[in-house]
């Protein structure tokens, strides 16, 4: 068990209210993760497991914040567990503990295995009609990888005004028609 004294002067240097949360998450992560590193991350405190952030505590003026850095944040305030003011409003030990090894797990499993994926994005008609329209394209389409096709379709979809979705389509359908990736201009930087 490794402890940073950095990590000391961020509890001591905390509002009086957090100062008990956050010893308290520091001792169950350390009880959860015996192998665990303390480290100052963003001018908070973390707990990396084999080099990848776990866990991380923070404290505010008026709240405290409990970071899994394996799941996505809850709202309410920094981090999965909204603003903690007082130990009463974080889970059971039991529950929080099992939640740090889970945190320790995901964060050492391979990246791909972390992606979570990405939604589809629906195909629009004005799109496909440009598409049918220019000779090729159609099949050149079917022919691009999801992530080929999905780079185009968040192209055209993330146009904010009428006009440029339009040029977009039409560039789109040149470029498709001529077997050329979204982003062809740079494949060979």
């Amino acid at each position: 068990m490794t402890r940073d004294s950095r990590v000391d002067e961020y509890i001591d240097r905390a509002q009086p209210f957090a100062q008990p949360i956050l010893h308290h998450i520091r001792d169950l992560v350390h009880r959860a993760l015996p192998d665990t590193v303390e480290a100052i991350k963003w001018g908070v405190p973390h707990f990396v497991v084999g080099g990848k952030n776990a866990v991380g505590m923070a404290a505010f003026k008026n709240h405290a914040s409990l970071m899994l850095c394996s799941e996505e944040f809850a709202g309410g305030g920094m981090g999965n567990f909204g603003r903690i003011t007082a130990l009463d409003m974080l889970p059971a030990d039991d529950e929080l503990i099992a939640r740090f090894k889970q945190a320790a797990q995901d964060a050492q499993a391979p990246m791909a295995a972390r992606q979570r994926p990405k939604p589809p994005i629906a195909m629009p008609d004005d799109f496909r009609d440009a598409l049918a329209r220019c000779d090729g394209a159609i099949a050149v389409w079917k022919g691009f990888t999801d992530a080929q096709r999905r780079d185009y379709l968040d192209w055209v979809v993330s146009a904010k005004r009428e006009a440029t979705r339009a040029k977009r389509i039409a560039t789109a359908a040149v470029w498709i028609g001529e077997g050329k990736r979204r982003n062809w201009k740079y494949e060979s930087c």
